[in-house]
């Protein structure tokens, strides 16, 4: 009989082997588990039974190893019915170890159990896989762990409050053995009734108003706030990975909030906080933090200044949601043009004090392909590409229009190449590289000059502020007053 335990995290599967091994052998057993009272079962549990073998394939891998195997399954067990191997940790046995246990793995002895224990189940042959009964291991419910924590503690006496309970099984990932561990040392570092607090200070988490905070002055575009509370915790000694690990968790915990308006762990008024942060930024904005943030996680395992990383992450999350806020701003604006949501006014005095407002409809955009091709020589600017900017600011693409403003153009073959006269931003090049805006400009081109160009720019990107992107639109010629849906 093969047997393969598989799981994600340790959540027992070698506890699991030796339950399974002591059932398989029992003389008494019941309803298919273990005694634990027979000869054999005080054996296994004492660790004196030579037929039960556990062997971790981290440390022994080698084809030698599973030589040694080969050689003893011929041999019957001295005590119990079935001589059981458990190979701990099987994927990282080498090429030449899997080639030679397969042999024995296919024709067993009748009297040989194999239970192959492992976390990463890609990293085994086929062949063995396809001889293995499998066994997938899941990870504990937060609610499960809670009630075995709670037997735990009225069983020794400890007294603990609920949330410190749930705050434990959240930290233990679907762990119990894990949340086990958690459990004991508060114990040991705590005299009275163990708080949710005492966990924190213990494991090293920031109190969930700093966390807030952070948070908080990402999503409102403030750095300075956010730099101010993370520099304070980095003075009391917290821990950077478990800061990060706490800043990420709660952008998931108010995204879900935001899917799902509810959250299990926290208390009325840390979610009436959540509530209001929530509505104050995007789903698809706290999933672009979750993965940068994430990502940030992992660069800082492998660089020696993890403080200065950490930090200018922070704020480069910070500027790109003040990037995505004005990209939203503009995109409304011109979606109201163009579904004419907008009026244009001119305001004129009269007399001194009156004021009379002269409503204009908004220009219509004739297309037209011309008669003829307009021919450019090689090397001069498109003397049509004026006419194209002018286009776009008639269309409604204001975005377009104020992002191309003194910029030139000039043919290259098939590619027509725009130069920037100053470097461009990072914002720009975000909208004018957008699918449809290379689309847009590409259609206006063809209609002015009536032949088919791909668009190419030309520039060096550098970040600049949102500022100088409002300045761009302040700076059109036109007054623009925007009726709200």
């Amino acid at each position: 009989m093969l047997t393969y335990l598989m799981e994600e995290e340790e959540h027992g599967k070698t506890s699991a082997a030796k339950i399974l091994a002591r059932a398989i052998n029992c003389l008494n057993p019941k309803d298919g588990e273990p005694c634990n009272e027979c000869e054999i079962c005080k054996a296994m549990l004492e660790g004196n039974l030579t037929d039960v073998v556990e062997m971790d394939a981290a440390s022994n891998n080698s084809v030698e190893d599973i030589r040694s195997i080969r050689e003893e399954v011929n041999f019957l067990p001295t005590l119990a019915k079935y001589r059981v191997y458990i190979i701990d940790e099987v994927h990282m046995l080498s090429t030449g170890a899997f080639n030679a246990l397969l042999k024995t793995l296919e024709e067993p002895p009748e009297h040989v159990k194999f239970i192959l224990a492992t976390t990463e189940p890609q990293k085994l042959p086929a062949t063995i896989l396809s001889r293995c009964q499998r066994f997938d291991f899941k990870k504990i419910s937060n609610e499960n762990i809670v009630k075995r924590l709670k037997i735990i503690c009225e069983n020794s006496n400890i007294e603990i409050s609920e949330d410190a309970l749930k705050l434990i099984a959240t930290l233990s990932e679907g762990a119990m053995r894990d949340s086990i561990s958690i459990l004991e040392r508060c114990v040991q570092d705590s005299s009275g009734k163990i708080e949710e607090e005492k966990i924190r200070e213990l494991v090293g988490i920031p109190k969930i108003e700093n966390i807030h905070k952070i948070v908080e002055s990402i999503i409102n575009k403030n750095a300075n706030d956010a730099l101010m509370v993370i520099n304070n915790l980095i003075e009391e000694g917290k821990d950077l990975n478990n800061l990060l690990w706490e800043i990420i968790k709660y952008l998931r915990d108010i995204l879900l909030f935001k899917t799902t308006n509810k959250l299990e762990i926290y208390n009325e008024e840390e979610i009436e906080k959540i509530k209001q942060l929530s509505e104050k930024t995007t789903q698809e904005a706290l999933l672009k933090l979750i993965y940068n943030l994430s990502e940030l996680e992992n660069n800082m395992k492998w660089s020696s200044q993890k403080t200065i990383m950490f930090q200018a992450g922070i704020i480069k999350n910070t500027i790109e949601i003040q990037n995505d806020n004005l990209e939203q701003r503009v995109e409304k604006l011109e979606k109201q043009i163009q579904s004419g949501n907008i009026v244009y006014t001119k305001k004129e005095i009269k007399q001194g004090k009156e004021e009379k407002t002269i409503k204009r409809e908004e220009p219509k955009v004739e297309m037209r392909v011309p008669k003829e091709v307009i021919q450019t020589k090689p090397g001069e600017y498109a003397n049509y590409w004026n006419e194209v900017i002018n286009k776009l600011k008639t269309s409604g693409k204001i975005v377009l229009y104020t992002n191309l403003l003194n910029t030139k153009a000039k043919p290259d073959n098939d590619v027509l190449q725009v130069e920037f006269k100053n470097k461009i931003t990072a914002f720009a090049k975000t909208v004018l590289s957008k699918p449809d805006s290379i689309s847009e400009i590409e259609n206006l081109v063809k209609s002015v000059s009536g032949k088919d160009f791909r668009i190419k720019y030309v520039e060096n990107v550098v970040h600049d502020t949102i500022k100088a992107q409002e300045q761009n639109i302040n700076n059109l010629d036109i007054p623009i007053n925007i009726i709200e849906d």
